[in-house]
């Protein structure tokens, strides 16, 4: 049997980038509730043809925290105050952990962002009117956000699952993270706040991804 030399070589290189890159650990974001709105329910909430006030932009290019915030409620409980992200979307959801849940009093549906069909609504007072959501109400699934060439450094592909180690005072792998490939991406790893209090993770930790 003849040994390709190249490819033996190739695959060398491919395993030491991986490495290389994986041993600076991958960045840890957690995300807080937070609502993203469609352009109909801001003029709603808001006041016709108004534009979301940028306080800073996030590490998601082109996504930023709004100045805005809304009131949320349940059917048990509420939230006063919480933050609008932009920019708009084409329609409105609403992210919370599955602690929040049961302060609202709604059943956690865990889905990947954008999924809202048959989840729980609920209605959502701003400073000019309310809106009454059918659905949208989620708690994201974690995910690891990368663009194509980190993805190909690691051998994955959008859709696929990882697992991440993370050293803190609660050290754990963290399974199945949900990898979403973008040319627009920028290497993060998205937690909520259940998630990073269980593991003891604060935004700007790093993890190290299993095979």
């Amino acid at each position: 049997m003849s040994i390709d030399e190249e490819k033996i070589k190739s695959l060398i290189k491919k395993v030491a980038n991986e490495f290389e890159y994986n041993k600076q650990g991958i960045l840890i974001e957690i995300s807080a509730r937070h609502i993203h709105l469609s352009k109909e329910d801001l003029y709603t909430l808001f006041g016709n043809a108004y534009q979301l006030r940028k306080v800073r932009d996030l590490s998601q290019p082109g996504q930023f925290v709004a100045e805005e915030t809304v009131r949320i409620i349940g059917p048990k409980g509420e939230f006063p105050q919480v933050r609008v992200l932009g920019p708009v979307r084409d329609e409105t959801q609403i992210e919370i952990s599955i602690s929040d849940s049961y302060v609202l009093g709604i059943e956690p549906v865990i889905r990947m962002s954008g999924d809202i069909e048959e989840t729980p609504g609920c209605i959502v007072y701003g400073p000019m009117g309310f809106v009454i959501l059918k659905k949208g109400v989620i708690a994201a699934k974690r995910h690891f956000h990368c663009c194509p060439d980190t993805a190909e450094k690691f051998g994955i592909k959008d859709g696929d699952s990882i697992d991440v180690e993370v050293k803190t005072e609660r050290s754990a792998i963290i399974k199945d993270i949900v990898v979403r490939v973008s040319n627009e991406s920028f290497d993060a790893i998205h937690l909520d706040t259940d998630e990073g209090n269980a593991f003891a993770i604060k935004s700007g930790e790093k993890g190290r991804i299993i095979k």
